[in-house]
C-alpha cells in the first residue's frame, strides 16, 4: 500500500502508523541522486532565457542560512528545552524530542530514516546502484539525514540523528542561544535564521525537498532507484503536517505565529507539489537520464501493469480527458495538477482557466519534442505558483473545505480519476477536508463516522497499484461526497 495511504487511513482510523522494520517506505524517508546529462546548448539558451535558472527547487533549507552552523539534535533535548518527559511547558509543549523519537509511531519516522539505510532493504538498494554503504551515501543521505558539510556541523551534530530538528528548522546557530529569552519574539528568530513553518509556501518546499525532490546534494530519487527498490512516496502537505506534528497549536501559538487552517494548508501544498515537479523536470540535469526521459516524473502505473496476450485485445487504461497525449505515451504523474485544477475551479477561479489550459498544453507538449516540454513545464510551473501565492493569500471561510469536496469529485474532475496515483490523491484529500470540517464543528463526528464506509470503500480500491479498480475508487468517492455535501 502507498505509504500515504497508510498513514492517512491510520491516523483516521483511531492510530498511526506503525514502523515497518527493514524498509525504508517510512513517511519521510526519500534519498536520490541527481543525474547529471548533457542537453543540446540551444535548448539551454533558451531554458535561460525562459527563467528556469532560478528555480523553485532551488537549494534546500540544507543548504540555506548563510553557511550558519548546525549544532545538532543533542543541543534542543536539554530537560529544560525540548527533552522533557512529559508536555506541560509554558510556552511549548518542551516534551517534542519524545515525540520525535517516538519508535513506533510516524511521528517518530524523521528520527528512524537514518536507521533505515541500515536495514535489509537500503543495503539492497544501495548494492544495486553501487552507491557503497547506504550510510554513508551522499546520494541517499540528502534526505534520510541532515546532512550538511563537515564545516558546518557542531560539536555535537550527529549524521546518525537522522532527520533532525535543524533539518526543517534551519542551522540553528543564529538563533538557538536567544530564541527562549523573554525579549526574543518569533519575528526575532526567523530574522536571526529560523525557518518560518507556520507559512504554508516555506513549510511546503521544505517538505518538497525530499517529498519530492530538490537540487540538493541527495535529494532527488531517480526511476534506477525506485527499479532497485525505492519506493514511490506521495505527499500531501496537510496529513504530512499531522503527523509530525510536535506542537500545540494553543491560543498562544496562534498570539504569537497566527491561525492554521487545513484547507489553505492542503491547497497551498498541491500548488507547491505542482511548481515543483515542473520546475525540476525543465531542468536540463533532472529531465533525462541518458538518452531516455527521467521516469520518475512519469506515472509508474501506466507502464507497470499487467501485460497478456490472447485473442482479444485487454486495455489496461482509460482514455483521461486532461491528457491530451498520443497514445501509448508514457503520460506525466499528474496527481497533483488534477488536485490543484480542482481547487482552483473552487478558491481561484479568475485563475482557474489559464492553469487547466497550461496543463493541457504541458501534456500535448510531452508528445512532441523535449524543448517544448520543457517550455511548456515552465509555464505550468508559473502557472502553479501564481495559484500558490494566491491560495496562500486568500481569507478562508468555513463553507471552504465543502466548496473543494464538491469541486474533486464534480464531474468535470472525477473522469480523471482514471490512474492510481491520482485517485490517491483524491480519497485523501476528501478525508482530510473532511477531518477539517470536524475539528472546525461544521460535521458532528457521529455524522462523519457515517461517510466512513464509504471512503474506506475508495481506500479499499487503491489499496495496491496492481488491483486498482478505477470504476470502484469512483463511486465510493462519489457516494463519500454526497454525503458530505447534504450536511452542509
Amino acid at each position: 500500500m502507498d505509504t500515504g495511504i497508510a498513514a492517512m487511513r491510520s491516523r483516521n482510523e483511531g492510530g498511526l502508523m506503525g514502523d515497518q522494520p527493514e524498509t525504508v517506505n517510512n513517511v519521510p524517508a526519500r534519498g536520490g541522486f541527481a543525474p547529471r546529462v548533457a542537453l543540446s546548448l540551444a535548448v539551454l539558451a533558451a531554458l535561460l532565457l525562459l527563467g528556469i535558472s532560478g528555480a523553485l527547487g532551488a537549494p534546500g533549507v540544507q543548504a540555506q542560512g548563510a553557511g550558519a552552523t548546525y549544532e545538532g539534535v543533542a543541543t534542543c533535548a536539554g530537560s529544560t528545552c525540548h527533552g522533557r518527559s512529559e508536555g506541560n511547558g509554558a510556552v511549548v509543549r518542551q516534551d517534542e524530542i519524545a515525540t520525535w523519537q517516538e519508535p513506533s509511531a510516524a511521528s517518530g519516522a524523521h528520527s528512524r530514516a537514518y536507521s533505515a539505510l541500515a536495514s535489509r532493504r537500503g543495503r539492497q538498494i544501495a548494492d544495486t546502484l553501487g552507491l557503497g554503504a547506504a550510510t554513508s551515501a551522499p546520494a541517499c543521505l540528502g534526505c534520510h539525514a541532515t546532512y550538511v558539510p563537515q564545516a558546518r556541523r557542531g560539536a555535537r551534530f550527529q549524521t546518525s540523528d537522522g532527520v533532525g530538528c535543524e533539518s526543517c528548522h534551519g542551522a540553528s546557530q543564529g538563533w538557538l542561544q536567544v530564541h527562549y529569552e523573554k525579549a526574543a519574539s518569533h519575528a526575532s528568530n526567523v530574522r536571526a535564521g529560523l525557518v518560518p513553518l507556520e507559512r504554508p509556501q516555506v513549510r511546503a518546499k521544505v517538505c518538497l525537498d525530499c517529498h519530492y525532490g530538490s537540487t540538493d546534494t541527495g535529494q532527488f530519487v531517480t526511476h534506477a532507484m525506485m527499479a532497485a527498490g525505492h519506493p514511490r512516496v506521495s505527499f500531501e502537505l496537510d496529513l504530512f503536517s499531522s503527523l509530525q506534528q510536535h506542537h500545540d497549536a494553543d491560543a498562544d501559538y496562534v498570539r504569537r505565529k497566527g491561525g492554521s487552517d487545513s484547507v489553505r494548508l492542503w491547497a497551498v501544498g498541491q500548488a507547491e507539489a505542482v511548481a515543483r515537479a515542473t520546475d525540476l523536470f525543465a531542468r536540463p540535469a533532472f529531465g533525462m537520464q541518458g538518452m531516455f526521459p527521467q521516469l520518475y516524473f512519469y506515472d509508474c502505473h501506466a507502464c507497470h501493469r499487467q501485460i497478456t496476450d490472447g485473442p482479444t485485445r485487454r486495455l489496461t487504461f482509460e482514455t483521461n480527458p486532461g491528457r491530451p497525449i498520443p497514445f501509448g505515451n508514457p503520460p506525466f504523474n499528474d496527481e497533483n495538477i488534477i488536485m490543484l485544477s480542482a481547487v482552483s475551479r473552487s478558491l481561484a477561479p479568475a485563475a482557474a482557466g489559464g492553469f487547466d489550459d497550461a496543463s493541457k498544453a504541458f501534456h500535448s507538449a510531452m508528445g512532441r519534442d523535449r524543448a517544448s516540454a520543457q517550455a511548456a513545464a515552465i509555464t505550468l510551473r508559473e502557472r502553479a505558483q501564481a495559484l500558490s501565492d494566491a491560495l496562500s493569500s486568500r481569507a478562508y471561510g468555513s463553507l471552504d473545505a465543502f466548496d473543494v469536496i464538491a469541486a474533486i469529485t464534480g464531474r468535470t474532475t472525477t473522469p480523471r480519476f482514471t490512474d492510481y496515483a491520482g485517485s490517491v490523491q483524491a480519497v485523501m484529500a476528501v478525508d482530510t477536508l473532511l477531518n477539517a470540517l470536524v475539528r472546525e464543528g461544521r460535521v458532528t463526528v457521529g455524522a462523519a463516522a457515517g461517510i466512513r464506509s464509504n471512503i474506506n470503500r475508495a481506500y479499499s480500491a487503491v489499496s495496491a497499484p496492481e488491483a486498482y479498480r478505477p470504476a470502484e475508487f469512483r463511486s465510493a468517492l462519489s457516494a463519500a461526497a454526497n454525503a458530505v455535501g447534504s450536511l452542509r
